[in-house]
């Protein structure tokens, strides 16, 4: 084609070009998706995108990195490399990928920071747990197992990027922090793509970035008890939010409640209170930090959170009573007026 034609060619098709984009042109709004089963649970994507095609393709690669993390890190695909680690650590150093290195080494970080009540070798333990099937270990398999919850026990060599465990009988799971790590991945992902205004949430793990232009996202925390009701509800922008609690794997045996969040300490399921939110950076941070409650009680965890300067929390122990760190306590109610007349307001 010379030079004429080609020009000639761009000028006739101008028209048609034009006429498409009118027909269908890109348009600023929400998008969003909700996909059950990746990593034991539901994963919800919201965005504004100023086209609905772009927002569909980020919302694409945030579940490819969700399914991503599941396959590296879950206990339940034998072919996971959090399996294999469980498998050969025991034997000797093995070596695993940057990412789960680092996802380790911020685990151990945890572990120091709540005095060992976040230990991911609570699964040591922890793998005899079936709460679908109704089913716990014994306490002569407790006693047996016991001594391989420690967080000392793993061992990460940085220059080889290897892990090991000091002892026959570690195993770990990720379950208590990579949910919130794999939000947080979504949440880079969409900032990488331009998204200014997004919530991704996985399970009980949120990360929220950007507003509802000019309003906040409103969440609520559910009433331990009864689902359909709510003890609080935040507006939040640009932050991190965990709710961990006892209603969400479980079962009940002669009146007691054994759930999926377990006592390193003790091999049982922690019991010190009935569900704990966390607001902090990042969802990693909220995700490893929600548990501790459960096993050091309600005050000591809030003492930890208070030190962190970065976390927020609310807290319901046994008896119902709600416990807020000092950035979230509610206001104290006015005292009534002694000289107003009855009946005023």
């Amino acid at each position: 084609m010379n030079v004429r034609t080609h020009s000639l060619a761009r000028l006739a098709a101008a028209p048609l070009v034009a006429t498409l984009a009118l027909a269908s042109p890109a348009r600023a709004e929400w998008v969003s998706r909700t996909v059950d089963g990746i990593m034991g649970t539901r994963i919800v994507v919201e965005l504004w995108s100023d086209d609905h095609a772009a927002g569909e393709r980020a919302i694409d690669a945030v579940m490819a990195e969700m399914r991503h993390i599941d396959t590296t890190m879950s206990t339940y695909k034998p072919a996971s490399e959090i399996s294999r680690v469980n498998a050969h650590a025991a034997q000797g150093p093995v070596k695993i990928s940057r990412e789960l290195f680092g996802l380790l080494e911020t685990a151990l970080e945890y572990s120091r920071i709540t005095d060992g009540a976040f230990d991911i070798t609570y699964a040591s333990v922890g793998f005899m747990y079936d709460f679908r099937a109704r089913h716990r270990p014994t306490e002569q398999q407790i006693s047996a197992a016991l001594p391989a919850v420690n967080y000392h026990h793993l061992r990460l060599d940085r220059a080889t990027h290897t892990v090991r465990f000091s002892q026959p009988g570690v195993r770990i799971d990720l379950g208590g922090i990579a949910k919130g790590y794999s939000v947080d991945r979504g949440i880079e992902i969409l900032q990488k793509r331009g998204i200014r205004h997004a919530m991704v949430q996985a399970g009980g793990d949120s990360r929220i970035i950007g507003d509802r232009f000019g309003k906040p996202w409103i969440v609520g925390i559910r009433h331990p008890d009864r689902k359909d009701e709510v003890i609080a509800r935040l507006p939040l922008v640009d932050t991190a939010i965990s709710t961990s609690g006892d209603y969400e794997r479980y079962f009940d045996e002669n009146g007691v409640r054994f759930h999926h969040i377990i006592d390193p300490r003790t091999g049982h399921s922690a019991s010190a209170v009935r569900s704990a939110t966390v607001l902090a950076p990042t969802a990693t941070r909220t995700d490893g930090l929600s548990k501790t409650a459960f096993v050091l009680g309600a005050e000591a965890a809030i003492a930890i959170y208070e030190r962190l300067g970065d976390v927020d929390a609310i807290i319901v122990k046994p008896d119902g009573k709600v416990l807020y760190t000092k950035g979230l306590e509610p206001p104290p109610a006015a005292e009534p007026d002694a000289n107003a007349p009855a009946g005023s307001k």
